[in-house]
């Protein structure tokens, strides 16, 4: 077992992946899973199998009550307290095994996904890190055994993005006994079985919102909507909730007056990671559709998964599962780590979860907007490979296509996101918590100087792939080293050259991790035994590559003239090339063979 001080030497703060090199024995990946965790895993899938996946077309009818009824079979299963303190009712597991409970809960339909999402995520969660202790001890046990379920009530009409500009009121009474809310809420998740909602409310002109315990009572001045007609997730009840001077205790106030605000980012940043893996099984339970059909399909005397045209589809929903699981745990234990050392320091389970999380939200935006993006790629895909059948509602894929495109949306749009990745990384440089300032001078610096004409040698396993990595990290600190130094703190105006360089940020990321995790199991496993995981990260470089090189073009002729605009695409140039290109069309095959022949997504 790693000890505490070990892990405090080697653990990168958030946002530091950038300007300092993690070594591969350092990042967690699914293959060190424990037999717990596997254990844990394995009971999910089966749950899932058994409970959710037969019953598919019922979910697409709007079957509210049968969303409910698996809800309390999972709290009966105890998986709606994984994440909720032994003290509460709760399984108390560490933020890994949190992620892996989502993860495969929410793959076999949206209406589910979101359900526990929103019951587990910020229907309980603002409770346990930020309640009172008799708060918790009234709400929490009753949440985590799924006897209640909870709601989270902070969009408004006018209030989306903009989540702190909410006109619902909250007035003290004259006798300062309770508060009484008056408001209207919408999108609200849960709504129609839940018992306990988390209500953000304005105290009188306070800046900030406040965040309130309201248990769900219809005599207490609250109703609700119709069930909204949505794209996806039909069986998800998703309501408005109305508050027409709704008597909330003082005593249910949650943390300290025109806290909302941060309790409302600060479950966002535990909701976007958790929404990342919310996405991962989908994607699997996707390829396993689509290849399995491709398998059978037969054309032209020949099955579709043997044409190349399938063969590229099903390479590249492979690679993108391959790469989001390892970008998705690798960051989930970064912030278990993080939490076990706040602990260890004496801090309060509450302190040291939400400083944990908080620590890392750049890479929560980062795997929020990459992986969502991906089951919708991957969904899309689907229905290619099924033809004019996947535009069936007869098969799982249509469903899957339209659950996914949520996801964009929840936890903050993919818009947002983006620019706090971004956003975030640079007040952190401002504070000092990431030095920007000084890699991005060394590499303005080395613009001006002549380059090396040595041949590396580049023979073993994966090296010519981390030579380009850290050439593409100084792509970022030149694009977004000179937009800073331009703009200074008004480039959160510039919003498109923030989504520029965000999409170089998530690419970096995403493709480091799939190489520290290949890069650990060949050293475990060997070469051979991984030859079609090097070959997803080879294509996925490649193509994180073209993406970066299309993005930090974009953002330099739009903000540089002149001499420093050709020294820059020339800097571009050079840190983009490759010594040795891969062979696109061979990587892609090798990957698709393994994916059909095992008939199933088998990383």
């Amino acid at each position: 077992m790693e000890t505490i001080d070990n892990i405090k030497e080697n653990i990168l703060r958030g946002g530091q992946f950038l300007v300092k090199e993690t070594p591969c024995e350092d990042v967690f990946t699914p293959e060190d899973f424990s037999e717990e965790q596997k254990m844990m895993k394995e009971s999910v899938k089966e749950f899932v199998d058994r409970e959710i996946w037969p019953l598919k077309e019922r979910f697409e009818k709007k079957d509210y009550a049968l969303t409910e009824e698996i809800m309390r079979k999972a709290g009966e299963m105890g998986l709606l307290g994984i994440a909720v303190p032994e003290a509460y009712g709760g399984l108390g597991m560490g933020f890994v095994t949190t992620m892996l409970v989502c993860d495969y809960i929410s793959g076999a339909t949206g209406s589910i996904a979101t359900a526990f999402g929103a019951h587990t995520g910020i229907g309980t969660m603002p409770i346990t890190l930020y309640g009172t202790e008799e708060q918790r001890q009234k709400y929490v046990p009753k949440l985590a055994s799924g006897e209640w379920f909870g709601a989270y009530c902070l969009t408004e009409p006018g209030a989306g993005s903009d989540a702190n500009s909410g006109k619902t009121k909250a007035v003290l009474s004259e006798d300062g006994t309770y508060y009484s809310i008056s408001g209207q809420k919408m999108w609200i998740s849960n709504a129609g079985f839940c018992n306990v909602f988390i209500v953000f409310a304005r105290i009188e002109d306070d800046k900030n919102i406040t965040g309130f315990i309201v248990e769900n009572d219809p005599e207490n001045g609250i109703s609700l909507g119709e069930e909204e007609h949505k794209l996806g997730i039909h069986s998800s009840s998703t309501r408005q909730v109305f508050f027409n001077e709704t008597k909330v205790p003082v005593e249910n106030m949650l943390s300290e007056r025109g806290n909302g605000f941060k309790i409302a980012m600060n479950a966002l940043n535990v909701g976007r990671i958790k929404l990342a893996a919310a996405c991962l099984d989908a994607q699997r339970r996707v390829i396993d559709g689509s290849v399995k059909y491709a398998n059978e399909r037969i054309q032209f005397k020949t099955p579709i998964a043997k044409f190349g045209a399938i063969k590229a589809k099903i390479a590249e929903m492979a690679t993108s599962m391959y790469v989001g699981e390892s970008a998705c745990y690798r960051a989930a234990k970064n912030i278990e780590d993080r939490i076990n050392i706040r602990m260890s320091e004496g801090n309060t389970h509450q302190e040291a979860e939400l400083k944990g999380v908080e620590e890392y939200a750049i890479e929560c935006s980062i795997l929020k907007v990459a992986v969502s993006e991906d089951i919708q790629n991957c969904s899309d895909e689907g229905i290619q490979i099924f033809g004019g059948m996947g535009f069936s509602a007869d098969t799982p894929m249509e469903s899957a296509w339209r659950d996914a495109r949520i996801s964009r949306i929840y936890e903050g749009t993919n818009e947002i996101n983006r620019m706090l990745a971004v956003g975030m990384l640079v007040k952190k440089a401002m504070k000092g918590h990431v030095q920007l300032l000084e890699p991005a001078m060394a590499v303005a610096n080395e613009l001006t100087s002549i380059p090396s004409f040595d041949t590396p040698d580049y023979s073993e396993a994966l090296s010519e792939e981390k030579a380009i990595l850290a050439k593409l990290k100084k792509v970022f600190l030149m694009v977004a080293g000179s937009a800073v130094q331009k703009y200074g703190p008004a480039l959160e105006e510039h919003q498109q050259l923030l989504m520029a360089a965000s999409d170089i940020l998530i690419e970096i990321y995403m493709a480091e991790s799939a190489i520290l995790r290949t890069e650990k199991n060949i050293k475990r496993f060997g070469e051979e035994a991984q030859k079609e995981q090097l070959a997803m990260t080879q294509l996925y470089l490649y193509n994180a590559v073209d993406t970066i090189t299309k993005k930090a073009k974009e953002g330099i002729v739009s903000f540089a003239e002149g001499d420093e605009q050709r020294m820059m695409l020339m800097g571009l140039k050079r840190f983009t090339k490759y010594q040795n290109m891969p062979n696109v069309v061979a990587l892609r095959n090798l990957i698709a063979e393994k994916v059909t022949a095992e008939n199933t997504y088998p990383f």
